[in-house]
Formats: C-alpha cells, sequence, structure tokens
C-alpha cells in the first residue's frame, strides 16, 4: 500500500516587496507584475512514494525544502502544481506547542490540542495522566500555558501528539526536544511506533539518528530530489558532498 505519493510537485511563494503602501498605490500595475514574476521556489517537480510501515527521513540543507515536504504531507500546505496523495490518519509532529491557547491551562491545552488531533474526550481523559507524566510536568500542568517555556510547550505537545494511533507520523527536528534524558524517552518512542508497523517520516540533521531508524531516505537539495535510496546508498553521498 501506498501512504504517500508525490507525482511531480511544485511549491512557491510569491514574494511583495512594496516598498511602502504610497509607492504599492501610484505604481499598481507595476507592482502586480512584479508580483507575478517574483517567486520564491521552495520546492521544484519533485517525485518520490512512500509505502505503508516504511520509516523514512528526509534530509539536505537549511532551505532545502525539507520542512515544505513535511507541510504538503501534513496538509497544511497545497502544491503549486503537480499531486500529494495520502492515505492514512496522520499525526504532525511539527511546530509543537504552536496551537496552545496561552490563556488556558497545560490540563485545559490538552483537551483542545487532542481534540483537535481526532481524539474522542473519553480517551483524552483516560490517556491524560500518561500524557502529563511522559511531559514531566505534573508540577506546572494547571498553570497558564504562558507560564511555560518553549521546551516545556514542546514537550507537552510531543507528548500529546504521541498518544493519538496515526497510521502516518511526521516529524520535524523533534527528537532534540528536552534534555538529555526527555530526548532518549522521546527515540524511544519512536521506535515503539516503528515495532508497531507505523509509517514514518521524518526531517533530521541527526544522521546518526537517520542511519539508526530510517529504511529509506530521501536527500533533498535546491528543492529538488538530488538521491533516493536507501541509508547505506544515500548518506555516504550526503557525506560527500559537506567535505
Amino acid at each position: 500500500m501506498i501512504r504517500v505519493r508525490f507525482s511531480n510537485v511544485s511549491k512557491s511563494y510569491s514574494l511583495i516587496n512594496t516598498g511602502g503602501i504610497k509607492t504599492f498605490i501610484f505604481n499598481l500595475f507595476k507592482q502586480i507584475k512584479e508580483y507575478k514574476k517574483n517567486k520564491f521556489i521552495a520546492l521544484e517537480n519533485i517525485s518520490f512514494e512512500i509505502k505503508d510501515k516504511e520509516v523514512v527521513g528526509i534530509i539536505g540543507r537549511n532551505g532545502a525544502g525539507k520542512s515544505t515536504t513535511l507541510g504538503l504531507i501534513a496538509q497544511v500546505l497545497s502544491p503549486t502544481s503537480g499531486e500529494v496523495e495520502v492515505n492514512g490518519r496522520i499525526a504532525p509532529l511539527l511546530e509543537l506547542g504552536a496551537g496552545f491557547h496561552q490563556d488556558l491551562t497545560g490540563r485545559e491545552n490538552i483537551i483542545l490540542n487532542a481534540l483537535l488531533l481526532g481524539m474522542s474526550k473519553s480517551s483524552i481523559l483516560s490517556k491524560i495522566d500518561e500524557i502529563i507524566s511522559f511531559a514531566e510536568l505534573e508540577e506546572f500542568i494547571d498553570q497558564p500555558i504562558r507560564m511555560y517555556s518553549s521546551g516545556m510547550m514542546a514537550r507537552l505537545g510531543f507528548s500529546i501528539a504521541i498518544q493519538t494511533s496515526p497510521d502516518i507520523l511526521l516529524i520535524d527536528e523533534v527528537l532534540s526536544v528536552g534534555d538529555q534524558s526527555f530526548q532518549n524517552k522521546s527515540k524511544n518512542k519512536i521506535f515503539e511506533f516503528k515495532n508497531k508497523g507505523v509509517t514514518i517520516i521524518f526531517v533530521s540533521h541527526e544522521i546518526d539518528a537517520v542511519e539508526k531508524l530510517c529504511d529509506k531516505v530521501i536527500w533533498i537539495e535546491n528543492h529538488h530530489v538530488k538521491l533516493i535510496g536507501t541509508p547505506e546508498e544515500v548518506i555516504p553521498e550526503y557525506k560527500k558532498a559537506f567535505e
């Protein structure tokens, strides 16, 4: 079964440099023309397939288009051209804590975010103690989120997301959340998902983690797919590019 398929996918953004509102108004037609012409290409004509139960690492330099690829799979972005096909329930571990309400407590945010991820209220309430414990936030869970550090919010976001039952798990550099103890716990949890047969797609600069965890590696370079293969095939070539 194919979980994810990209067919000739491109994603671009229009860049606007008006020089101020007056300049924009008095040069309206010129500005519209510039708007159509000036584009930032995040991904250009990329194609790949990810099968059920595969664990796939997406590697590349900063700005290559890795996170855009995850955003398209998560369906928070739409392609400019081409087709993105996703089959299965997604749990995105992307911008952890980005959807938290600052005036609600950690406990209230668990319920809100888990509902948004598709969990039933009864399921959330049965797992809420486990979520709090995994995040190591027992002391602070009934305080407003605005009092949390970014690390605390990320830990809580991770703990909520892993309680869902996804077919596809998306991870964007969240294995570096928290201290070393929490990082090890997070990695162990990802291996649990792998052992359960969940399709995992993650972006990471931790090449060692990619080698240990992945069946397949997609190397994105300058917004194009540079190479796809096993870690043994792709990672040595990737390392050579930095020598």
